[in-house]
């Protein structure tokens, strides 16, 4: 679920950046296609970053000894 919500996030923050500069210089949506393509890219990239870090953490896990000898 937080792979989800941080995609969305970072769409959505970069699309109200994107149409607030629009909307300040008088474009029709110019930027908020520009930001929205960047907050995909960037939500993609932060996404891929914490699917590693689950993956090093299981890894981690299933490395432990069960009883905990060595």
């Amino acid at each position: 679920m937080q792979l989800g919500l941080t995609m969305v996030g970072c769409i959505a923050f970069c699309l109200f950046v994107g149409w607030k500069i629009d909307k300040w210089l008088g474009l029709k949506g110019i930027f908020s296609s520009i930001f929205i393509i960047l907050g995909i890219i960037g939500g993609g990239a932060v996404a891929y970053r914490q699917i590693l870090e689950i993956m090093e953490a299981d890894k981690k896990d299933k490395e432990k000894p069960e009883n905990g000898s060595h």
